[in-house]
């Protein structure tokens, strides 16, 4: 079983999106996946509930429950984890950092998401760990996306080779208990998806 966490401890960064998105690719693809939400506002479990597909499972837990979560996931056959964590929690971050075989900052081009992975880089240093950094919700015109990689260099740290833009796709599919690649497969959200995917099952050898 492999584990992807996906974390930031500035809200609105896109987390559960990318982690739905990343979760229904893998399901798509036939891989057992669960999607654990460790943040109290439930927004991925919400999702799930909105959902008529069964995969890939989701599940809100409080992050002194996830060992056991995970524990119960490797158990029941699961291939992959991603684990949505929630903003401004330490605690939530850490769990799922040291529990993942691939972290992933998910960070919109902006100077203060910018700043912010600062704090959430100096966790994973905490625990040890490396990360990766995403760019996501780039506008697809203009030069702000090469703007933000030139700034993330800065802090030494890997940027995802695969760019998530800011697509309508993205919003109107979770609306609807969808993600992207379902409601529009054909579409350049879908495309973004799959071959960030594809990156991922490298990066963890899935």
């Amino acid at each position: 079983m492999k584990t992807v966490a996906i974390v930031a401890e500035k809200g609105g960064v896109g987390k559960t999106s990318l982690s739905i998105h990343l979760g229904v690719a893998a399901a798509i693809k036939g891989k057992e996946t669960v999607l654990v939400d460790l943040d109290p506002q439930a927004s991925a479990s919400k999702w799930g509930d909105s959902r008529e597909a069964e995969s890939p499972v989701v599940i809100s837990c409080q992050a002194s429950r996830l060992e056991k979560v995970l524990e119960t996931a490797r158990d029941g056959g699961a291939q992959l984890v991603v684990i949505d964590t929630a903003p401004h929690s330490e605690s939530s971050a850490l769990a799922a950092i040291r529990a993942a075989d691939l972290i992933l900052i998910p960070c919109q081009p902006s100077i203060l998401d910018l700043r912010a992975i600062a704090n959430t880089i100096d966790l994973v240093k905490l625990a040890k760990k490396t990360a990766t950094v995403v760019l996501n919700c780039v506008p697809t015109r203009g030069s702000l996306g090469d703007e933000a990689a030139d700034a993330i260099k800065e802090y030494n740290i890997p940027i995802a080779p695969v760019r998530i833009c800011e697509r309508t796709a993205f919003v109107r599919s979770l609306a609807g208990g969808l993600a992207a690649q379902e409601y529009e497969p054909k579409g350049k959200a879908a495309d973004e998806i799959w071959e960030f995917y594809k990156w991922l099952c490298k990066q963890v050898k899935l």
